[in-house]
């Protein structure tokens, strides 16, 4: 799947010159964490979202330091701090290093991105046009809209094969040190793991294969060279 299968659009926005206040209520009313922040052609420039919100002047939630701290912060850090608690207008406020993505985007990249960046949504552009937005609340309404597969039913032998295909593609596992049977769709696992995790791997690659009905695992772990 690709962005552009569960992207939310159209997308609610708000403009630089919106008041702080605006957007305070956008994202209660409308229920949602961040609002991107678009110019008058649609260009996205920035973003705003409840951490931009959290040391305000209005709820008396600014960043109270100790005498000793402010020796050791400086100057334009306070500044800086002090712009996001008093301005009035979006465009003193949002987050204008945004990271962004394109509809064509696998979600698996969606999802590197949210992780390796500590973000909650990802604005999707296309031709320098916000087209779209991916939250991690999408992801996971990914994985709970998925179908279920047709139930398939397979010969022992192709079941063993194409396990056994699966796992030797694999780099983690050392299918060297292992064997598998297959009867009437159960799986038997037998043989020698290099560690609990690669034993738990086997097992979750045999469960989720076509045509599985069970899974024994009798693997023993024990790291290599032990």
């Amino acid at each position: 799947m690709k962005a552009r299968d569960v992207m939310v659009s159209p997308v609610i926005t708000v403009k630089p010159s919106s008041s702080v206040k605006e957007v305070a209520t956008t994202l209660l009313e409308r229920r949602i964490s961040a609002v991107p922040v678009v110019d008058d052609q649609g260009k996205l420039v920035g973003i705003i979202s409840e951490g931009d919100l959290m040391h305000r002047s209005e709820a008396g939630t600014e960043r109270q330091r100790s005498w000793w701290l402010l020796g050791w912060t400086g100057d334009e850090t306070l500044a800086a701090e002090y712009v996001k608690a008093h301005a009035r207008k979006v465009a003193d406020v949002m987050t204008r290093n945004v990271i962004t993505a394109t509809p064509e985007t696998p979600l698996h990249e969606i999802a590197a991105l949210l992780e390796r960046n500590s973000i909650k949504r990802v604005p999707i552009v296309k031709d320098g046009q916000l087209v779209g937005i991916v939250s991690r609340a999408n992801l996971i309404q990914a994985v709970a809209s998925t179908r279920k597969e047709l139930e398939i039913t397979l010969s022992d032998t192709t079941i063993r094969d194409k396990l056994l295909a699966h796992l030797t593609s694999q780099e983690w596992a050392h299918t060297s040190l292992l064997n598998v049977t297959v009867s009437g769709g159960v799986v038997n696992l037998w043989g020698i793991t290099n560690s609990d995790a690669e034993r738990m791997a086997i097992r979750v690659a045999a469960e989720s294969a076509p045509g599985v009905c069970d899974v024994n695992d009798n693997l023993v772990t024990q790291p290599l060279g032990g």
